[in-house]
């Protein structure tokens, strides 16, 4: 396992794909300090110095088609799932599609994926995830963050955690080709909201919808089913790319 571990850098992501072309699969960067950290959607990562992990991970999925690239990020997002889950295991920890980790209705991980696509197929990818581990106190506007040390009122070690979490994502990682199927399944039953109708605003729309979430496709699109207006009826589903549906949150008080 080979680890550079920074005191500071502006991104770990970005700082991992300057030396990509020459760097060996699994190669990981650790940073204490992130200046500009970045979230899905163009977010900002609020994190505490030396209180969370952040970091990059470098992976190179031999033979995997750029059409089936959303295989990683599911085998990411279970990986630190499971992770979590073994620390928190009177608690439900669950994955947000399409990779953000829950905890209730609580962000603990955001996880930003880089891919470094050729003609001959994924060159590599830079797999960029925030843990909140060790803060208690979160100033931004990102909604209802929360931490392991909330969760439990521990104070958790970071290089034990960070060692766990990358060796379970190569773990994951490396049988993707062989285990799709047995991946996805286990990242549809991960899924937050799993069961149930709950409140998504439709962005292509602009309107709200109370939906269930019906599947998720190997390329990464959720199907909804829209809930029935009427006994008997049907409903409607309706597909979405990253971006085109955003889940309600209520703030946490």
């Amino acid at each position: 396992m080979e680890i550079i571990e920074l005191e500071e850098t502006a991104s770990t992501n970005s700082y991992l794909a300057a030396i990509a072309r020459e760097s060996p699969d699994g190669l990981t960067v650790v940073c204490h300090r992130q200046t500009a950290g970045r979230g899905q959607r163009g977010n900002s990562w609020e994190a505490e110095p030396g209180k969370n992990i952040t970091m990059s991970l470098l992976l190179r999925p031999a033979g995997l088609h750029p059409a089936r690239q959303f295989l990683v990020s599911q085998a990411v997002s279970v990986a630190i799932a499971d992770v979590l889950a073994r620390h928190l295991p009177d608690m439900e920890v669950r994955i947000k599609w399409p990779n953000d980790i829950y905890v209730a209705d609580r962000k603990i991980c955001g996880i930003l994926i880089e891919n470094s696509i050729t003609a001959n197929g994924i060159n590599h990818c830079i797999v960029g995830m925030g843990i909140n581990v060790n803060q208690t106190e979160f100033r931004s506007d990102a909604p209802n963050p929360v931490s392991l040390s909330m969760l439990t009122g521990l104070t958790y070690p970071l290089r034990p955690l960070t060692e766990e979490i990358i060796t379970r994502i190569i773990g994951e990682t490396t049988r993707i080709s062989s285990a799709s199927d047995d991946l996805q399944k286990r990242y549809f039953s991960l899924l937050w909201r799993r069961e149930g109708y709950w409140p998504y605003t439709d962005c292509l729309r602009g309107e709200q919808i109370m939906a269930r979430i019906a599947s998720v496709a190997p390329d990464g699109i959720i199907t909804l089913a829209l809930r029935p207006e009427a006994d008997g009826d049907a409903g409607q589903t309706r597909s979405f790319a990253f971006k085109e549906v955003a889940a309600c949150l209520q703030p946490m008080p």
